[in-house]
């Protein structure tokens, strides 16, 4: 395998915040850190998507002190999705680095991206083979990755969040990629390249609250499944050709009965039971239908990812 070096190089670490104005503080800081340790050139670049605390007075006073530190302010929420590519689009590195606001991708696990980024590998992503909080969460998001890559079409690893350094040429291909509702996890498995993980333990959030709960946590699945598998369509045909056979099944046998004994077994409940059963089919078939037709919608409203209302120290365009 090739090996890099990172003299001269310049790394941008990409940090999607939505409500995070108690942790951007400490975010910076960890990030200033840990590049000084590396050794190497920086560019940090806030995306603040539309939160409504202080976040955005908080990011002015940072970026007043340290030039190389860039803030992108959203008209409102756009997604961490998009908050993240505004943030690649934004960045000059020769490599990114993608980390949630809340302090729950630790800075210090950079250096060890790096590491394998000098190996030679394009893409290094963060696993989380240890995660502090609910044993309940734990067990939901486990069990999510596992199904996920039964599913998915292309092989995404196990345990994987946004938290990953991706070369300069994995970013220009994200960035070319005109799909509108991204699934950065899946599209970075998508592109190909080589590619590796880094175990990490995930800490709980060190402030606020989440705003993840059991139905954003399901709106999440279904974004990845549907994004990135077939498995839901191909479900409905398996279960139309079962209902086929066992409705031929069915006639055989009634027939055989009317012809063998003269008698027919009658009963309301029976034709009720059938109807509900044939009704709750077409139903889970036609919201299967309704997913990928909404996925559709969604890409030919030809509208944008987002809509920067101010971008504090442009330092890509202002020469």
């Amino acid at each position: 395998m090739s090996t890099r070096t990172i003299e001269g190089k310049t790394i941008s670490a990409i940090i999607a915040c939505y409500n995070d104005s108690q942790a951007i503080p400490e975010m910076h800081q960890r990030l200033t850190s840990a590049f000084s340790k590396i050794g190497i050139n920086y560019e940090i670049i806030f995306v603040n998507d539309g939160g409504s605390d202080n976040s955005e007075s908080v990011l002015k006073e940072i970026c007043a002190k340290d030039k190389k530190t860039t803030a992108i302010l959203h008209s409102r929420n756009f997604s961490s999705q998009n908050a993240f590519t505004s943030g690649m689009i934004q960045s000059k590195g020769d490599f990114v680095v993608l980390l949630d606001g809340d302090l729950q991708d630790p800075p210090e696990i950079i250096s060890d991206f790096v590491k394998e980024w000098e190996k030679g590998y394009d893409v290094v992503y963060g696993i989380r083979s240890k995660r502090q909080g609910s044993r309940f969460l734990n067990f939901f998001y486990k069990s999510f990755y596992r199904l996920f890559q039964k599913l998915s079409y292309i092989h995404i690893p196990l345990d994987v969040g946004d938290f990953s350094l991706m070369d300069k040429k994995i970013v220009q291909i994200l960035n070319s990629l005109p799909e509108k509702d991204r699934y950065l996890r899946g599209l970075r498995a998508w592109v190909g390249f080589k590619q590796t993980g880094v175990e990490y333990t995930r800490p709980e959030r060190s402030y606020g609250v989440s705003t993840n709960n059991i139905f954003s946590n399901i709106r999440w699945a279904k974004k990845g499944i549907f994004s990135f598998s077939f498995i839901p369509l191909e479900f409905i045909s398996y279960l139309s050709y079962l209902i086929i056979f066992l409705s031929v099944i069915a006639i055989i046998i009634y027939l055989l009965i009317y012809f063998l004994s003269s008698e027919v077994a009658e009963g309301f409940s029976t034709v009720i039971i059938l109807i509900l059963f044939m009704g709750g089919i077409q139903l889970l078939s036609i919201s299967l239908v309704s997913e990928y037709i909404g996925k559709i919608l969604e890409e030919t409203k030809n509208r944008p990812k987002f809509i920067i209302k101010e971008i504090i120290n442009d330092n890509k365009n202002n020469k």
